[in-house]
C-alpha cells in the first residue's frame, strides 16, 4: 500500500473550498485522467478514469462526510483499491488549506514503477492546483451537498 498527502491553501472561505468539493461530477474540470463521476446515491459514486491510455471504471463509497471539515471515501470492489480523506482547515476568513490524504494500491508493473517514480504525487499535487485556480478563479461554488454521512 501506497501513501500521498499534500495540502494546499485556496483563498476562498472554508465553506465555499468544502461546498466544491462535494460536487463530484465537477472533478473532471480540475483532475487529470478524470473522465467522468456519476454520483448514484449521497454515499455512492462511479468513477471513469484513464492514466496512460488504461481506462478504469470504478465505485467509491462516502464513508465520513462532515460539513466544512472533511470527506472520507473507499473504493468498492474491483481492480481499483484506494482509501482516502480531503480535511478542509480554516486559515481565516477568506483563507483555508485543504489537505488530501490518499491510500492506495498499484496494480501492475507499470503503475508500481510509476508509484515509485512519484507520477501519484506529482497528480495529486497538480491536481489541488488546478482546484485552487477552479475555486478561486469562480470565486464561489457550483453548488453544494450539507449532509453528513
Amino acid at each position: 500500500m501506497s501513501q500521498v498527502e499534500e495540502s494546499i491553501e485556496v483563498d476562498v472561505p472554508v465553506r465555499t473550498a468544502y461546498n466544491q468539493w462535494t460536487q463530484f461530477e465537477s472533478f473532471p474540470h480540475f483532475m487529470e485522467g478524470v473522465e467522468r463521476i456519476e454520483q448514484r446515491t449521497d454515499r455512492m459514486t462511479h468513477w471513469v478514469t484513464k492514466f496512460g491510455g488504461v481506462e478504469r471504471e470504478f465505485e467509491a463509497e462516502i464513508t465520513e462526510q462532515i460539513p466544512d471539515e472533511r470527506v472520507a471515501w473507499t473504493t468498492l470492489g474491483g481492480d481499483v483499491k484506494q482509501a482516502g480523506v480531503v480535511t478542509f482547515h480554516r486559515l481565516d476568513d477568506a483563507k483555508c488549506k485543504v489537505m488530501l490524504q490518499l491510500d492506495y494500491e498499484p496494480e501492475g508493473l507499470k503503475e508500481n514503477v510509476g508509484d515509485k517514480l512519484g507520477f501519484v504525487k506529482r497528480q495529486i499535487t497538480g491536481d489541488l492546483k488546478r482546484f485552487k485556480e477552479f475555486i478561486e478563479d469562480r470565486g464561489r461554488e457550483t453548488g453544494s451537498w450539507r449532509g453528513e454521512v
